[in-house]
C-alpha cells in the first residue's frame, strides 16, 4: 500500500490525494462524522474511523476539578485508538472554548464577545487568542467553535453576549481572533485555504453562518428576512475577513433565511460560502442541526442527512446516534442520492485540515504547555482585557462633580448585589458548564476580592449582598458599590422579550442609594432596561458585561489606577418596544436612544465615537 501521506516532506494536497485513494467509503463517511465525548469507544473510533470527537457541557466532562492534564490524558486515549486503525488517521478533539478554555477548571477566563468589542481593540482580542490557543492544546484540543461573528441587531437574542456588537464594521475588526488563534498565514497564502502556523495554535471555526444576528424579534434559531444584498453586507462581511485569515472550519447555523433552515441551504453553503467565496476548509453542522430540517425533529433522518450533506455541510456534529447516522449516508451514497463526488469534497476538506493541522506529524499533547494554563501572564491579559471593557455610563449626578475615581482611602465601603462575589456570575454561560452557574465554579477574583486587594486593610469593606435598611442606618459608609446583572444563560435560554433587570437587582439599588452615594456595576450580556429614576438615583454606572475570572480588572478602573476606555458596541435602548422600530428590515432603535452606539465617558470629558 503506498503510504506517502505519512510523509511530511509530500505536498498536502498529494497527502490529500493518496490517502483519499486508500479509503473505503465506510472510512470516508465515519471522517465526515463528529461525535459526543460520552459516546465515544473504543469501537467508535476504530471500528467506525470517526474523524473527530467533541465535547459539548452539560453533556460530558466539565471543569469541576478536571484539569488540563486530566483533559488531555482522556484526548490522548482517544488519539491512540485513532493511531492504531487501518489508515492511522488522527481524530480532530474539538469543544466550545468562546472565552478561553472555559470548559476547564483553572483556565483563564477572558471577557465574552460583547465587552471584546466594546474595547476595538483588535490586537487585543488577537492575543486573547493566541493565549486561548495555548491553553486549549495544554488539554490536547485541537478545535473551539470561536470566534462567533453574528452581527447582533436585537438585544433580546439568548447570544447576544457571543456577538462583538451590532455594527458589522466591529464585528470585521475582531475576526482577528482567527489570526491569533491559528497563527498569521504569510503573504504567500492562497486565500480560502485554510492556515494553522503549528503545534501551539488551534483549529479555528467561524459561526454561525448566516445571519444568525438578524432573526425576527431576536429569537434564537428563529428567520432572518432580509434581501440577499443586505445579508451579504450586513452578516456576510465577517466571514470574508475570516477566510482571508485562513479560517479552517465554519459552522452554520440552526437559524433560517427567508424561511429556509441554513443546514440545507446549498446556495448560501455551495454557490456562496464555497465557490463565491473560495472558501477550502471543511464545513461543520452545529449539534443535532441536520436533525432541524423536518418536522417532527428528525422524523425523516434520511431527507435531514442528504439534503445537509447535498447542500455542503462536510462534516456533522451528530452527535449521539452516529451509528445511524453513518449506515443512513452509506445507503444514500449506495442509491446515487448523495454523489460520491460530494463525499470524496468533504473528505477532502476535512483531510486538508488535519495535514495543515499536523496532526499526523504531532497527534499526541505537548505536556511542556500545562504550565500555560491560568499562568499569570494569561491572567494579566485578561484583566487587561476587562478594563478596556468597562463602559462608563453615568459619573455624578452634578457633571462637574464626577463621582469617579474611587477614594482608596476610604474609612467604610459597602459591597452589595447578587453579582459582587460571584465567579459565576461574572463569568456568565458557556463556562465550565453550557449555561453556566452561580458560585466560585473555578478559579479567579471577584469583585470583592478585587476592592479589598485595591484599597488594603485600612479601609474597612462590608459585604452584604441583600443589605437592609436596618443595616444601612446602623453604619456610615463612604459609598457603596452595588454589581447587580443577569444570571448566567445560553442560547434559546437567555432569549428575553423584557430584559428588565432581574432578582431585584434595582430594588436593591433603590434601596442602597437611598442612604448612601453609590456605584452600580452592572453584570450582563446585553444593555438592559434602565429606568429614569433608577439613573437619577445612582452616582454613577458601569457596564461591565461578563468580565469573566479577573475583577481586578473592574477595581483597576473605578479607583482611578487607568482610564475608562470602553465605548458601547450596542445602542443602549429607553424601551424594549424600540426593538420592534425596523428600518429597511434592519432592527433599531436609533432615533431615541437612552445611550448610542460608541457611548462612553472617561474621567475627563465625554467621548462618543
Amino acid at each position: 500500500m503506498d503510504s506517502s501521506y505519512m510523509n511530511p516532506s509530500e505536498p498536502n494536497e498529494a497527502r490529500i490525494k493518496n490517502l483519499l485513494s486508500l479509503m473505503s467509503l465506510k472510512e470516508k463517511i465515519g471522517q465526515m462524522t463528529q461525535i459526543e465525548r460520552s459516546v465515544t469507544t473504543p469501537s467508535a473510533i476504530q471500528h467506525f474511523t470517526i474523524g473527530s470527537v467533541y465535547c459539548a457541557p452539560p453533556n460530558s466532562v466539565t471543569c469541576d476539578k478536571q484539569v488540563s492534564s486530566d483533559w488531555a490524558d482522556m484526548v490522548d486515549g482517544f488519539q491512540k485508538l485513532a493511531l492504531q486503525s487501518r489508515l492511522g488517521i488522527p481524530i480532530i478533539y474539538g469543544t466550545d472554548a468562546v472565552h478561553g478554555n472555559n470548559n476547564v477548571y483553572g483556565s483563564t477566563i477572558f471577557p465574552h464577545n460583547v465587552a471584546l468589542g466594546a474595547t476595538r481593540d483588535t490586537d487585543l482580542v488577537q492575543r486573547i487568542g493566541a493565549a486561548t490557543s495555548l491553553e486549549l492544546r495544554a488539554s490536547g484540543t485541537h478545535f473551539t467553535c470561536a470566534p462567533c461573528v453574528a452581527v447582533c441587531k436585537d438585544p433580546r437574542w439568548g447570544r447576544c453576549y457571543e456577538s462583538y456588537s451590532e455594527d458589522t464594521e466591529i464585528v470585521r475588526k475582531m475576526t482577528s481572533l482567527v489570526s491569533g488563534l491559528q497563527g498569521h498565514p504569510p503573504q504567500t497564502h492562497s486565500r480560502g485555504y485554510p492556515f494553522v502556523a503549528g503545534r501551539n495554535n488551534v483549529i479555528a471555526c467561524a459561526n454561525h453562518f448566516v445571519g444568525d444576528g438578524g432573526t425576527e424579534k431576536g429569537v434564537n434559531e428563529g428567520n432572518t428576512v432580509l434581501s440577499y444584498q443586505d445579508l451579504e453586507r450586513i452578516h456576510m462581511s465577517p466571514y470574508v475577513d475570516c477566510i482571508d485569515q485562513g479560517v479552517s472550519s465554519i459552522m452554520i447555523s440552526y437559524s433560517s433565511w427567508n424561511g429556509v433552515k441554513l443546514h440545507g441551504h446549498g446556495f448560501l453553503i455551495n454557490e456562496v460560502l464555497k465557490e463565491k467565496l473560495g472558501f477550502k476548509g471543511f464545513v461543520i453542522s452545529d449539534w443535532e442541526g441536520i436533525d432541524e430540517l423536518c418536522q417532527p425533529y428528525g422524523s425523516d433522518y434520511r431527507y435531514c442527512i442528504s439534503t445537509a450533506i447535498n447542500a455542503g455541510i462536510d462534516m456533522v456534529m451528530v452527535p449521539l446516534r452516529y451509528e445511524k447516522f453513518m449506515e443512513e449516508l452509506m445507503s444514500l451514497v449506495q442509491s446515487g442520492e448523495v454523489p460520491i463526488s460530494r463525499i470524496d469534497d468533504a473528505v477532502e476538506r476535512i483531510l486538508r485540515v488535519k495535514f495543515i493541522a499536523q496532526l499526523f506529524e504531532f497527534p499526541l499533547t505537548d505536556r511542556s504547555l500545562l504550565d500555560t494554563v491560568g499562568c499569570k501572564i494569561h491572567r494579566d491579559l485578561a484583566r487587561e482585557a476587562v478594563r478596556k471593557s468597562l463602559v462608563l455610563l453615568k459619573n455624578g449626578k452634578d457633571p462637574s462633580k464626577p463621582f469617579l475615581p474611587l477614594n482608596k482611602s476610604a474609612k467604610k465601603i459597602l459591597i452589595a448585589g447578587t453579582h459582587a462575589n460571584d465567579i459565576g456570575y461574572q463569568c456568565g454561560g458557556w463556562t465550565c458548564t453550557k449555561y453556566g452557574s452561580s458560585g466560585q465554579i473555578t478559579i479567579g477574583t471577584t469583585i470583592l476580592d478585587a476592592v479589598k486587594e485595591a484599597v488594603g486593610h485600612e479601609t474597612e469593606v462590608i459585604y452584604e449582598k441583600f443589605p437592609s435598611t436596618e443595616f444601612i442606618q446602623c453604619n456610615e459608609f463612604s459609598f457603596a458599590i452595588v454589581a447587580i446583572g443577569e444570571a448566567p444563560y445560553a442560547e434559546c435560554g437567555g432569549d428575553n422579550s423584557e430584559l428588565v433587570i432581574p432578582s431585584n437587582g434595582a430594588g436593591v439599588v433603590d434601596l442602597v442609594s437611598d442612604k448612601i452615594p453609590t456605584l452600580v456595576i452592572l453584570i450582563s450580556g446585553r444593555p438592559l432596561v434602565l429606568e429614569q429614576r433608577f439613573l437619577e438615583k445612582i452616582e454613577a454606572l458601569v457596564a461591565a458585561w461578563l468580565p469573566g475570572t479577573e475583577g481586578n480588572g473592574i477595581t483597576d478602573v473605578i479607583f482611578g489606577d487607568h482610564d475608562f476606555k470602553g465605548k458601547l458596541p450596542m445602542t443602549w435602548f429607553r424601551r424594549v418596544e424600540q426593538l420592534d422600530q425596523t428600518v429597511e428590515g434592519v432592527d433599531s432603535c436609533d432615533d431615541d436612544p437612552l445611550f448610542p452606539l460608541g457611548y462612553g465617558l472617561v474621567y475627563s470629558k465625554s467621548s462618543h465615537d
